[in-house]
């Protein structure tokens, strides 16, 4: 029976998303006839974790679905085991690449992988924690439906199956890698309030995500379009298009990987970075492996936690870093172009060293851009004032170390690189995760 892995990473109270991520697991199995593997990482304090046990002992059995719920001790003692068994060199900076101290929006997802494997998965299909899904008539509308149906066959024998096809012939052939949709709702980062506050500081900000190189009226767009996904549109009816996905019009709460790509490559282990894990879905477009792009979006919303002035610090921490990053970013994304079906071997698989060596030289890029974006963001910020003038005195008294710890991410992705593809035949070989899982009720928790 094919297995897949249905993963909720979560640092966060979120026990409703938990059952409704159980009920999308349910209704998969039920109508594909798959083992849908609902893996639950949880990077939570310990009053929200115990929650969250008591939300995944509730819940139904279902046939088909199989529960795992890892804490970070559980996490930790797989990855020692698999990192282990992969004969890597510097073991200990792996296990901390993997399970970083502060927030990893690519490592949480490094780790469902990695688990996906030890698991016999196929697929890895995320969510996450501060989404819900969309209702037709009263039903959940579930991603993982156009997931199942299209995930690992030939985009030819899925050309049939989708709303229209704009894949070029020379792609069919190969097989659909990546299916995903995007959110409704606010903005996928959290940065509205600028624009309410100073319309043209919104554009002097946004507008160090742009690559540079884009013409005026290219930037103006990308601009307008950039963190708000499709909008507000309700669903109403099915759309699906056969295509090489572009990474603007998907979101990593709706998204899932064949486990061929995955399991070759693995995502920025980079922290307090936003949107550090979105380099799978570039590599994808890049390489010209096939994707379906569905609506049935998901519905984002900011917590409350990122309204209070530590959590506010703190996004914008991680929003500067990802603005950092940026040429960095931008200069493996042009190699990665450049190479275009090089990245391929002769059985249209991604070829590990050929992605590690774009991300070494993305690691080389001259220092000054970033520092040039941070005098954009300090200039912007103090504009603002408020919240906005603080976070800019805390980015000037880190300036330095921002700069070098970008550059040390990319370094560090590129260790991670050369090592992944030795440390997934490692968890493949594991064949099932160890301790702390107990069976019960047809569940593992």
């Amino acid at each position: 029976m094919r297995r897949v892995c249905l993963t909720l990473p979560t640092n966060r109270s979120c026990a409703e998303t938990i059952r409704a991520v159980a009920e999308e697991a349910a209704d998969g199995a039920r109508r594909f006839g798959v083992e849908v593997h609902l893996l639950v990482l949880d990077s939570s304090d310990a009053p929200v974790l115990a929650g969250h046990r008591a939300a995944v002992a509730a819940l139904p059995a279902a046939p088909g679905v199989v529960v795992h719920h890892f804490d970070e001790d559980g996490q930790r003692t797989f990855l020692r085991e698999v990192i282990d068994g992969s004969g890597a060199a510097a073991p200990e900076r792996l296990l901390d690449l993997m399970l970083p101290s502060r927030v990893s929006y690519g490592a949480c997802t490094n780790r469902a992988f990695l688990l996906a494997e030890a698991l016999g998965c196929a697929s890895v299909h995320r969510r996450d924690s501060d989404s819900r899904y969309q209702y037709l008539d009263g039903e959940p509308v579930f991603p993982l439906h156009h997931e199942l149906a299209a995930l690992g066959l030939r985009a030819a024998d899925v050309s049939g199956q989708v709303t229209r096809s704009r894949l070029d012939p020379a792609c069919a052939q190969r097989p659909v890698s990546l299916v995903g949709g995007s959110f409704v709702g606010e903005m996928s980062v959290d940065v509205e309030e600028i624009r309410r506050l100073d319309p043209a500081v919104y554009e002097d900000v946004i507008g160090l995500s742009v690559p540079d190189g884009y013409p005026e009226i290219w930037r103006k767009n990308l601009i307008a379009q950039s963190f708000r996904g499709a909008g507000s549109a309700a669903f109403t009816a099915d759309l699906t298009t056969l295509t090489s996905v572009s990474p603007m019009r998907v979101d990593m709460c709706n998204i899932a990987f064949d486990r061929e790509v995955y399991g070759r490559v693995p995502l920025p282990p980079a922290t307090d970075t936003i949107g550090s894990d979105y380099f799978l879905i570039h590599l994808i477009h890049d390489a010209k492996l096939p994707g379906v792009l569905h609506n049935r979006h998901i519905v984002n919303y900011h917590t409350d936690e990122r309204r209070s002035d530590a959590g506010f610090l703190a996004y914008h921490l991680r929003f500067a870093k990802f603005l950092l990053a940026g040429p960095h970013f931008d200069a493996v994304y042009a190699a990665t172009r450049a190479a275009g079906d090089g990245l391929l071997d002769t059985s249209g698989r991604i070829r590990p060293e050929a992605v590690a060596r774009c991300v070494r030289d993305g690691a080389r890029v001259d220092r000054a851009r970033g520092a040039a974006r941070l005098d954009v963001l300090d200039r912007s910020y103090r504009t603002l004032g408020g919240r906005y003038a603080e976070a800019a005195d805390v980015l000037a008294a880190r300036r330095g170390e921002l700069l070098d710890e970008v550059r040390r991410d990319m370094e560090d992705f590129a260790l991670l690189a050369d090592a992944w593809p030795g440390m997934t035949r490692a968890g493949r070989t594991h064949h099932r995760p160890g301790p702390p899982l107990r069976e019960s009720a047809g569940c593992t928790a």
